[in-house]
């Protein structure tokens, strides 16, 4: 067991107050802690889903919670979106708040090599690509916090969108994210599955066969390119369900996701025993 958390109290600002990447203060990117009783060290950064449009609430706050009751750090990142902010907006944030994390670790009583991510839809997107465009430790660069590597250790896949050039796309996340018409190469490297290799982090995917929103085919194209990189992963495909149903904690089937990624979280020594 780890000693008692360090996490701050309150959201942590993700850019320097003066960034010139922000239009106003009022779009800072926050993290904002849920720390674990009895902790592991281990910390997954939460990212909600939205379409890129927005933050679902009910993908945030609970998941972080539930995340703590595994004895693990749950952290929810107020990532950049529309209208105003696309592409690279979001991934320099999920880039930045891995780099933040793992540079505080030792400070916030985390384990800097058991840092993972967790996204919803288009926020699994933004995981996935977090995932397989990482940057490697930069001990030169002129901030601190710019310093420590940004690839996750793993990440939790949760009805993502993951392809954005093929038929199983989800057209709004993609014109969200890229505009109407991207050129081809930059599309291409926003298809996580395309990016996928051996240094891709292991993952756990959960989608639904009923999802009409983001079709399952995205979660099995993702596996798919960890199975042929030879990545660790663990697929959950239920029958029925919604998308967007976040915990599905009134499910009676789908409700299951979290117990088994809970076991997943164990076996890769996040989560109590």
């Amino acid at each position: 067991m780890q000693p008692a958390s360090q996490l701050p109290s309150s959201p942590v600002n993700l850019w320097p107050d003066d960034a010139d990447h922000l239009l106003k203060a009022a779009d800072m990117p926050r993290l904002t802690f849920y720390p674990a009783a009895e902790p592991t060290g281990a910390a997954v950064i939460v990212l909600p889903g939205g379409g890129y449009w927005c933050l679902a609430d009910h993908e945030g706050e609970p998941v972080a919670r539930w995340l703590s009751s595994l004895g693990i750090h749950g952290i929810v990142l107020n990532y950049r979106h529309r209208p105003d902010y696309a592409h690279p907006h979001p991934l320099n944030d999920a880039q930045r708040a891995i780099r933040q994390v793992r540079h505080y670790a030792g400070q916030w009583g985390i384990d800097a090599a058991r840092i993972g991510i967790l996204g919803f839809s288009a926020g699994g997107h933004l995981a996935a690509t977090a995932s397989t465009l990482f940057e490697p430790a930069n001990p030169q660069a002129a901030d601190p916090l710019d310093r420590p590597g940004s690839r996750p250790d793993l990440s939790i896949l949760l009805y993502p969108v993951i392809t954005l050039e093929k038929h199983p796309t989800h057209g709004g996340s993609r014109q969200a994210l890229l505009g109407n018409a991207p050129a081809a190469d930059l599309l291409r490297r926003m298809c996580p599955e395309e990016q996928v290799t051996a240094q891709t982090p292991p993952a756990f995917l959960f989608h639904t066969l009923a999802d009409d929103g983001v079709p399952m085919e995205n979660s099995l194209l993702y596996a798919a390119a960890l199975r042929q990189a030879k990545v660790a992963f663990e697929l959950h495909i239920y029958e029925r369900g919604n998308h967007g149903v976040g915990l599905a904690a009134e499910d009676a089937q789908l409700h299951t996701w979290p117990l088994l990624c809970g076991n997943w979280l164990k076996l890769r020594g996040f989560a109590r025993a």
